[in-house]
């Protein structure tokens, strides 16, 4: 009996670990790394999503201000793109899947778009 209790309460302390590491690990918060070899800093402003480029090339680019989330791990707005300047302006969506982030952005209709998989840091 001793024993069962002993290993049920394990179970509970080991599930409960592994669930608030899931939590932590599912944030879109912190820096990530982008396919450039740049890094980027993701942060809440306002109740939405922000993000500046932090290191390399276009450091202190602001990519995007004020993203809403529209559901589950999804947030929508625009966007800027480093090779672009501040010139245009993208429709943006930003998918949070685990330690990886895509974000996409698109112009003129969805005749130009381009897509980039950031791993966090």
């Amino acid at each position: 009996m001793k024993k069962s209790i002993i290993a049920s309460a394990t179970a509970m302390l080991l599930s409960m670990g592994i669930f608030a590491g899931s939590a932590s690990a599912a944030s879109p918060y912190g820096t990530w790394k982008r396919p450039n070899g740049t890094t980027a800093k993701v942060w809440k402003c306002g109740g939405k999503m922000c993000a500046k480029v932090i290191s390399g090339k276009n450091a202190g680019f602001t990519m995007f201000r004020g993203l809403k989330k529209t559901g589950g791990n999804v947030w929508k707005g625009d966007m800027k793109h480093p090779k672009m300047g501040t010139l245009f302006t993208f429709n943006g969506t930003v998918k949070l899947r685990g330690r990886s982030m895509s974000v996409n952005g698109c112009m003129i209709g969805g005749s130009m778009c381009d897509a980039e998989t950031w791993r966090k840091r």
